[in-house]
């Protein structure tokens, strides 16, 4: 199967992986180099990799979530590497295979896997009922069923707001207090439709529990906060010369990323004009790579989910 093709599960979800060549043209400038994919999910970007890279060229991949890694087992390859673990502490992970500022490129494609989305009992889509789970990884942490057991009305009104975007976040909020005090959510189906029953505005083509999901999944797992560490985490275990490549999935994560890289493509502008500097105290250790890449319409018709895909590329300069 060639690696653009949608990649099946071990439970029959398919995978197709977003940006495959342009993310994997960005990412390989050297096939003998050492690379890290921070994301394996099913392996789409992973066998690309590994395509490009010649017999010296080594991948170590990452992914928290055990199906994830029950895929990478089957990948046989001596250059190949998976370790469970989050990405957020790849340079610690880089360090325990000796690449740790040694890494040609790191590969982040930050969100969902379309096996988690579609699994109901990963409990992550309000299309499939299922258990009110959304981990990533399901033997750490808190479930989102265990979380809206306990959260106050404002914490819940508050996660709504910030990572979701919605506008009735209190509204809704409410509705599942109200709810709960009779019997806890321990269903997707029949939290999403509190939810729907509740949101007075609904969207032309959205679920109205679309916003809410979205959010309750991003805190359950500290996406953001993860994607901040890892980002941080990349800079420091690529060589000079390295690449760093980012795939998001909405504007939360995006302005992140675009945030990140063009601080570190800028530098120190609190420094005195004229002062005569050293490169290293201006701290301009990015410079982009190209614009920001969006999939083409051919592969948002074959992939829907894959249209707020957005890929940001930089190079470390030391």
């Amino acid at each position: 199967m060639p690696p653009s093709a949608a990649e099946p599960s071990r439970h029959g979800f398919r995978h197709a992986s977003v940006l495959l060549d342009g993310a994997v043209d960005a990412l390989v400038h050297d096939p003998s180099g050492a690379y890290l994919d921070g994301t394996f999910g099913r392996g789409g970007h992973s066998r690309a990799i590994l395509e490009r890279l010649s017999p010296e060229g080594r991948l170590l991949a990452i992914d928290r979530d055990p199906h994830a890694i029950a895929e990478a087992r089957k990948l046989d390859d001596p250059r190949f590497a998976i370790e469970q673990g989050e990405f957020a502490k790849l340079d610690a992970i880089a360090a325990r295979h000796d690449l740790h500022g040694k890494l040609a490129g790191v590969l982040l494609d930050i969100g969902v896997s379309s096996p988690q989305l579609d699994d109901p009992e990963r409990g992550f889509s309000f299309l499939r009922d299922g258990p009110l789970d959304m981990r990533m990884d399901p033997t750490q942490g808190e479930s989102a069923a265990e979380w809206l057991a306990r959260a106050r009305e404002a914490d819940i009104a508050h996660v709504f707001k910030a990572y979701g975007e919605e506008r009735f976040a209190k509204r809704l909020a409410r509705a599942i207090v109200t709810r709960r005090a009779e019997r806890p959510f321990l269903r997707t189906g029949d939290l999403a439709e509190v939810l729907k029953a509740a949101h007075p505005a609904w969207e032309k083509g959205k679920h109205p529990a679309t916003r809410a999901f979205q959010a309750l999944r991003i805190h359950v797992n500290g996406e953001l906060e993860q994607l901040d560490a890892a980002l941080t985490a990349a800079l420091e275990a690529l060589a000079p010369g390295g690449h760093l490549v980012v795939i998001s999935f909405h504007s939360l994560e995006d302005r992140r990323v675009k945030r990140f890289i063009r601080e570190h493509v800028r530098g120190d502008a609190d420094l005195p004009r004229g002062m005569p500097v050293r490169e290293e105290q201006l701290a301009k250790r990015l410079e982009m790579l190209g614009k920001a890449q969006r999939p083409t319409a051919e592969e948002v018709e074959g992939n829907p989910r894959a249209r707020s895909a957005v890929m940001r590329a930089a190079r470390k300069r030391f």
